[in-house]
């Protein structure tokens, strides 16, 4: 008589031990590979020594950041003002140093204005590539 042995029961289950090195050697896998973009933005080159340099006003050109978003102009020592949006700084600007090569801008903000107006008036500055700009706060 032929005595049957009963085979083992094979498992359906999956080892889950190895599961959380997997989960660790992906995590620092995408951590070295991940690239980070470079900060992009205007670039400001500071001076080394704080020293007061006379300009001429009439190589100025002032734009005040009002808190609802427009911006004054005013060139030099004229009292004459108008009022544009910040669209239109750069067609401004390409206008006034095709004038003037010598120009400033100077962007003066409104302490009350939002963030966003004041970065929308330097970017219409840096693609009319103004090279020359004076950041001051306004003083009431």
């Amino acid at each position: 008589m032929a005595i049957l042995k009963k085979k083992s029961k094979v498992s359906d289950e999956m080892s889950s031990a190895g599961m959380a090195d997997i989960a660790f050697l992906l995590l620092i896998f995408f951590l070295v590979t991940t690239v980070f973009p470079k900060d992009r933005g205007l670039r400001v080159v500071l001076p080394e020594e704080a020293a007061e340099v006379e300009v001429a006003q009439q190589n100025i050109l002032h734009l005040t950041i009002m808190p609802e978003g427009t911006v004054i102009v005013r060139r030099g020592e004229s009292p004459d003002e108008s009022t544009i949006p910040p669209r239109q700084v750069e067609s401004l600007w390409r206008t006034e140093v095709a004038q003037n090569p010598n120009l400033i801008a100077a962007v003066r903000t409104h302490p009350e204005a939002a963030h966003r107006h004041m970065i929308a008036v330097l970017d219409a500055l840096q693609m009319a590539r103004a090279e020359r700009i004076s950041l001051q706060m306004l003083e009431e």
